[in-house]
Order: structure tokens, then C-alpha cells, then sequence
């Protein structure tokens, strides 16, 4: 498995039995409908960093008339993707495409619209990735995330904890950094919105679903071990969320038009 990989079999099979078919972040397509608020994307082109198994981007081109061009660093996620691409007929208004870590390969001015919904949250150096949102993205255009955030200080040993369980590589900032990080990039009407509130009331929900009515469903789907896991899994997540440390935000930026 390269090191890139972090997303198994029996975590996207949970992910997507929490989230809905396709999704690998919270909020199914109300969290689209508000990272893309106010924003016409009939006819435009968007780019969607850290696409997963394609859902949002397919949400995008099917009921928003985008087109999508989504980037990930697992190629079994993109592979899924496309397939979906295919049966639902969007793959004429998407493209999937694995990409490295790094500079993104696209030219200047490439896209209206750059999305990324979860990726920042394990991209460590998200100056670097803001700059490269400022470059491909056109005159006047925008970059909208939804993001796993922190409060400010020091990891607790309850967040450590979390990010063991999960197996995933963590790189949280506050949200008042992703701000800072925007403007350096060059992004003016800069809007952030923390979300805490809301997930943590969904943690709970699905931490109440993952140990109760959806139990067996999930041990038909991923095994009993790894059922078990992911529910002490969820524990912790609700734990750090309703500690506060574990936060969630919006935030937005627009390119200047000159």
C-alpha cells in the first residue's frame, strides 16, 4: 500500500453507509448546496481537490450543470469515481484523474470554481495548496472548503487518541488560520463560518446509529472486528468534538479580477 492509501476497503464501505453512496465527508448534498451558495456553475468549469469516490463531484455536474474535473491521490478512489461517472451518465461532464502530492497540474486560469471538501484536512502544507487554488483559478473566481479544523493549543491526549483510531495522517489548523492562509495567497472577500455546532450534533447522531440500528448492517458489510473498531472509532470523534477541539468550518475566497 503506497502512503498515500490511508482509505481502505472497510472505511470507505463505513464512510459511505454513514454518509451516503459516494461520500467520504459529512452533509450529503446540503453540505454541497452550502459550500456552493450563491454560486451559478451551470456551463463552469470546477475543479474538486481530494474527490473520493466521486459523489459530490457527480452531485455538481448532475444537479448543478457543472464541469468537474476531480483530483485524489488514491487511484482505486478515482477508479470508483469514473465507474460512477459512467452509470450514471456523467462522464461526459467529468473527469477523474490521480494525481501526487505537490504543485497541481493544470494551467494558469483553468477553472471558475475550486472546491475541496475534507483534503485540506490531511495537506500539510496548505499555503502552498491556496497559492496553487489562486493560480488555476480565473479572474473573479472562487474557492470554497469545508474542512476539519482545531481549537487553538496543543493536541490533547483525547485528540491523539482520535487520530490513532482513525489511521489517518491529521494536519489541523484553527479557522482563523485558514483565513490568515487565504489572504497570504492573495484571496479577497475572505468568509469563514464555523460549522462545530452542527457536527457535533451529527457525531453524536451517527456515533448513536454506528453502536445501535446500524450495527448489523455495518458488521454484515465490513466484519465484526472492524465494526467494533470504527464504533470505538466514533467514540473518540465525539469525545474531541464535544470537547471542542475537533471543529469544523466553511471558508471562502475570491480571486481578484485584476
Amino acid at each position: 500500500m503506497n502512503h498515500e492509501d490511508e482509505y481502505h476497503d472497510a472505511m470507505v464501505s463505513l464512510l459511505e453507509l454513514i454518509w451516503g453512496e459516494g461520500f467520504m465527508a459529512p452533509g450529503g448534498k446540503g453540505n454541497i448546496a452550502k459550500l456552493l451558495d450563491g454560486l451559478d456553475l451551470r456551463g463552469k468549469n470546477l475543479l474538486d481537490i481530494g474527490c473520493g469516490l466521486g459523489g459530490p463531484a457527480l452531485v455538481m455536474a448532475g444537479d448543478y450543470g457543472a464541469h468537474v474535473t476531480g483530483i485524489d491521490l488514491e487511484a482505486h478512489l478515482i477508479e470508483q469515481a469514473s465507474k460512477r461517472a459512467v452509470t450514471q451518465g456523467l462522464d461526459n461532464q467529468t473527469e477523474f484523474i490521480t494525481v501526487k502530492a505537490g504543485p497541481l497540474n493544470f494551467n494558469n486560469q483553468s477553472f471558475d470554481v475550486v472546491l475541496t471538501s475534507g483534503a485540506l484536512t490531511q495537506t500539510a502544507d496548505k499555503s502552498g495548496l491556496f497559492a496553487e487554488c489562486y493560480r488555476v483559478l480565473r479572474p473573479g473566481g472562487t474557492l470554497t472548503c469545508y474542512e476539519w479544523m482545531k481549537s487553538p493549543g496543543e493536541y490533547s491526549q483525547a485528540m491523539l487518541h482520535f487520530f490513532e483510531m482513525e489511521g489517518l495522517t491529521y494536519a489541523l489548523e484553527t479557522l482563523p488560520r485558514f483565513g490568515e492562509l487565504l489572504a497570504a495567497a492573495g484571496f479577497i472577500d475572505i468568509r469563514l463560518e464555523d460549522a462545530s455546532d452542527w457536527y457535533r450534533r451529527e457525531a453524536r447522531r451517527e456515533y448513536e446509529l454506528l453502536k445501535g440500528p446500524m450495527y448489523t448492517r455495518m458488521v454484515e458489510l465490513i466484519g465484526q472486528k472492524d465494526g467494533d473498531h470504527f464504533v470505538k472509532d466514533w467514540r473518540a470523534m465525539v469525545a474531541v468534538c464535544e470537547a471542542g477541539e475537533l471543529q469544523q468550518g466553511y471558508c471562502r475566497g475570491t480571486k481578484t479580477v485584476s
